[in-house]
């Protein structure tokens, strides 16, 4: 790869524009504009052929550009004396040119025009070369080149100016990505222009601060995964110490240990559950399979009916066709992490209700502290009553995966998920 900075790629556009935009003003343009050229010659060669007869050859000495012949009915010709100053060829030659009332020819690399007019059987003409046309280009381009490259200069010396700029605030931005994990990194340059670069800028600041929040975030939650892991297996080594010591009975200690394994082994799977949802794969394949959602809530209260047999449980299922993109295991799972937090914290009553295409789960357990309210749904963020855990976690990013919302509201009693 060349090496090609900044500067120099905008000093080659600019030296680029400036070649066509000469290209155009100073060959494309004369040459376009000669037809217009022409006309005016035409129009000067035709305004003295009326008022002229042959005593004006005969008296007059013609200096000019433009020669003239004059024709009578008998075939005699009378010529200006500049016509041969004018074009090096013989009138009877100028005339076996001459097939129409103006036009042109040309004749040893250089272009004549004509005009014709015939009155009273005479045929009058006046001819003149390309010198006019020519005259016209040179002064064109000797006006033009001066101003071009007087504005040329200006160009570079502000291309410059502003490439030098922008290099810095482009390397600045380079520091500054450079020192994404770098702390102690402050930044002192000073914006002048709200422009896409300061935009860049603040959207890199944001990215550091992202990058700060999900790296304390990270240590944050492997210090409570360490500690939830950590738990269940001190009181399983507990026991098994307590066993081996005859401090407990075997039948109750293995009791306390299984339930410890199956506490830990739900961990394991919410953990593994979770981390799969960032690679799943074929999700075109789970959004084209449907399920009865109705089918997962009944399933699931009739499972934790029985561990809440002081709660009332309330299941209204409004709408005919609850059918609802994702697998059965997928819904199967945001029911019951979302029941298995209800029969935690309801009091007396739980309520599923699915209407207007919305499916809303009601208890009347206490209100979450609005500071937290918007964190729930972060794996293994401290949540109600400082519990933490991967449930929620784990139903809000199925539902985003299947292209649904949920969202989380205190009501005058009790919270409301709502899923749409």
């Amino acid at each position: 790869m060349k090496d090609f900075n900044l500067s120099k790629q905008l000093l080659w556009i600019v030296i680029v524009i400036f070649s066509v935009i000469v290209l155009a003003l100073g060959y494309l343009l004369p040459s376009v504009l000669v037809p217009v050229y022409e006309n005016n010659i035409y129009n000067i060669l035709k305004q003295p052929l009326d008022l002229m007869n042959d005593s004006d050859f005969n008296n007059y000495e013609f200096d000019s550009d433009i020669a003239y012949l004059y024709v009578t009915n008998d075939g005699n010709i009378i010529q200006s004396t500049n016509l041969f100053k004018v074009i090096k060829i013989s009138s009877k030659q100028i005339l076996s040119k001459i097939d129409s009332t103006h036009g042109k020819f040309s004749y040893l690399g250089k272009t004549y025009y004509y005009t014709s007019e015939t009155d009273n059987y005479v045929t009058k003409i006046a001819i003149t070369n390309d010198n006019y046309i020519i005259k016209i280009k040179e002064e064109i381009i000797n006006t033009i080149f001066p101003v071009l490259i007087f504005t040329l200069l200006i160009i570079i010396g502000l291309v410059l100016l502003w490439s030098q700029l922008l290099i810095k605030r482009v390397e600045h931005l380079k520091e500054k990505v450079d020192n994404l994990d770098n702390d102690n990194y402050k930044n002192k340059f000073n914006y002048c222009f709200n422009d896409e670069l300061y935009s860049l800028s603040n959207s890199i600041d944001s990215m550091k601060e992202t990058l700060k929040r999900q790296e304390e975030y990270k240590n944050q939650m492997y210090q409570n995964i360490s500690h939830d892991f950590k738990t269940p297996i001190t009181v399983i080594k507990s026991y098994i110490e307590g066993i081996e010591d005859g401090i407990e009975t075997k039948e109750e200690g293995l009791k306390v240990i299984k339930e410890q394994i199956n506490k830990l082994e739900l961990k394991v799977h919410s953990l593994l559950y979770l981390n799969k949802l960032n690679y799943i794969k074929d999700l075109d394949n789970i959004k084209k399979e449907t399920t009865d959602v109705s089918r997962v809530i009944i399933e699931s209260v009739e499972k934790f009916k029985l561990q809440t047999p002081n709660v009332k449980w309330d299941v209204n299922l409004q709408d005919k066709k609850c059918i609802y993109r994702g697998t059965f295991d997928m819904w199967e799972a945001i029911i019951d992490n979302l029941l298995n937090n209800f029969v935690r914290y309801a009091d007396k009553s739980i309520k599923i209700t699915i209407k207007n295409n919305k499916i809303i789960l009601y208890n009347d357990g206490p209100n979450i502290d609005p500071n937290i309210l918007n964190d729930i749904f972060t794996p293994y963020k401290k949540g109600v009553k400082g519990q933490f855990g991967l449930g929620l976690s784990i139903v809000k990013k199925t539902i985003m995966l299947l292209g649904y919302e949920i969202s989380v509201h205190n009501e005058k009693k009790g919270i409301s998920f709502i899923i749409k």
